[in-house]
């Protein structure tokens, strides 16, 4: 009889085996000496980023107003992401409506505050999350992104690999842990997209699934719910806006998470054990979001919307499921689903979004058609955002 393996040591050999080939897969990419940068853009993007021509661009350059673009064969212009923000700042000043191109808070208005949620694995949930805030960083808004979930699938699109990077903690777990927690500006840390900073994550976050229970035995009059709102006041006047990425369990860092929440965005993959597992995840979330609404948290939001994620819009029963769900939900569920693509998941391999690859990478059609679809959701969402502020 052959001699059994112990589970623990064979998993732990083949995570450390994994993390060291993912290390060097970042090293061959990004030298550890290279600082990542996002790519400039062309002025036909910064044209549509801005809503002007690119005509209006082109004068601008020639009379010699705005940053100096970088002159590429054939006189195209291509600008960095700082140019795209300078661009902003000077045509604001001279625009007939405020907020025309710098579209963030105005006196009066509330952090707006997004938790991107779903129960299920394989929804979609930390890409919508990324595009979500790298789209509203580029389109002039002061976003802040939290990492909230220990596979840190969110950090490594933005450059983070944990069990590196993160050795000494720098996670949001610091500023909301019980014991000696650290202000939330500690942990923040800025990304190479303009407009975007970052709270990474990591296992640590696991720890607060263990403190809490040990907290409420104690009966320490110490609120969980709360922890997460609490440490956004630190920093509310620095952004416009802040998307959660949520761990994929209804523990006690989503509901703390759902808490602090103005607007709540879930993910959903329009097959049926998809839906029938939000169908438990929704139940469940009520039930526990009711407990905590009785203990004094704050249940009420903007908006709730339902994001139809992976679309296929040639397959049949993904498309009864869709008309199955605006049945049931109506004006909750987005109007534009985000579309299955290549071009997302080949961008993936080398840990970057849409938005920081290079258009010739890709078949011309299946890029645009990926990035008109997130640009629609996005923009969709965008128009939820301005509403909640009154506009």
């Amino acid at each position: 009889m052959s001699e059994q393996a112990r589970i623990d040591l064979l998993v732990g050999q083949h995570a450390a085996n994994l993390s060291e080939r993912l290390q060097a897969h970042r090293t061959q990419l990004f030298p550890p000496n290279a600082r990542r940068e996002l790519r400039k853009f062309t002025s036909g993007e910064v044209a549509d980023l801005l809503g002007v021509k690119d005509a209006y661009l082109r004068k601008l350059h020639l009379d010699g107003r705005g940053p100096e673009p970088e002159i590429r064969a054939g006189g195209r212009r291509w600008y960095s992401p700082r140019d795209i923000q300078a661009l902003r700042e000077m045509l604001e000043k001279g625009a007939k409506a405020p907020g025309t191109y710098l579209p963030g808070r105005r006196e009066g208005d509330h952090l707006q505050v997004i938790s991107v949620i779903n129960f299920k694995g394989g929804s979609g949930k930390t890409t919508t999350s990324a595009h979500l805030a790298q789209k509203l960083a580029l389109d002039g808004y002061r976003v802040l992104a939290i990492d909230l979930d220990p596979q840190a699938s969110f950090s490594a699109l933005h450059g983070f690999q944990p069990e590196f990077d993160l050795i000494d903690g720098g996670t949001l777990y610091d500023a909301i842990r019980y014991d000696d927690p650290v202000p939330l500006r500690d942990v923040i840390q800025k990304t190479y997209f303009t407009n975007l900073d970052i709270i990474p994550g990591n296992l640590d976050l696991m720890e607060f699934e263990h403190d809490t229970p040990r907290v409420l035995a104690a009966r320490s009059g110490q609120l969980f719910f709360t922890r997460v709102g609490e440490k956004l006041a630190e920093i509310e006047n620095d952004y416009d806006i802040v998307v959660i990425d949520c761990p994929p369990q209804l523990g006690f860092l989503t509901m703390s998470a759902l808490s602090a929440a103005t607007a709540v965005l879930v993910t959903v993959h329009p097959q049926m054990l998809d839906v029938m597992s939000m169908c438990q995840f929704l139940l469940m979330t009520s039930n526990l979001l009711g407990v905590v609404a009785e203990a004094g948290g704050d249940m009420s939001y903007d908006w709730l919307r339902y994001l139809v994620t992976r679309y296929e819009p040639g397959d049949g029963p993904q498309n009864q499921m869709v008309s199955f769900m605006r049945s049931l939900f109506g004006e909750h569920v987005l109007n534009h689903p985000a579309l299955k693509s290549t071009a997302i998941s080949d961008a993936g391999i080398t840990k970057q979004t849409l938005y920081e690859v290079e258009k010739a990478q890709f078949t011309r059609a299946t890029y645009e058609r990926a990035l008109e679809s997130l640009n629609a959701v996005n923009g969709e969402i965008e128009g939820l955002i301005q509403q909640a502020w009154g506009r």
